[in-house]
């Protein structure tokens, strides 16, 4: 494994469990792992639904892009929850290009980059 200060653990979310945020809740109901260039990307794929907000209400499917796997899985924390070694994407057209091949792949209106 190379060490690197841009790479990092990735804590990987319960499925299907309602987080509650700011005017509603979120629920991350996938992952993914998406080839990219011989590589694979790590992917989660959610939706939001702003339901006790002062604004009204909505809610949006998303994507969350993880970044670049370099360890699957590899490890528990204390919690339990299985730890990936991801690199974050960095690049602004290799943002865009994922972003494109996840709008092919997937219903979702927003895709964010850890």
């Amino acid at each position: 494994m190379i060490a690197n200060d841009a790479f990092r653990d990735f804590v990987h979310p319960q499925l299907n469990q309602e987080i509650t945020a700011i005017g509603g809740y979120y629920v991350v109901t996938r992952e993914v792992r998406l080839p990219f260039r011989r590589r694979e990307v790590l992917c989660l794929i959610g939706y939001a639904v702003v339901d006790s907000s002062c604004c009204g209400a909505g809610g949006c499917a998303f994507a969350r892009v993880a970044g670049f796997i370099l360890n699957w899985k590899y490890k528990y924390n204390p919690d339990s929850r299985p730890l990936s070694y991801v690199e974050p994407i960095r690049d602004p057209a290799v943002r865009k290009e994922i972003q494109q091949l996840i709008g092919r792949q997937e219903t979702v209106h927003q895709v964010n980059f850890d």
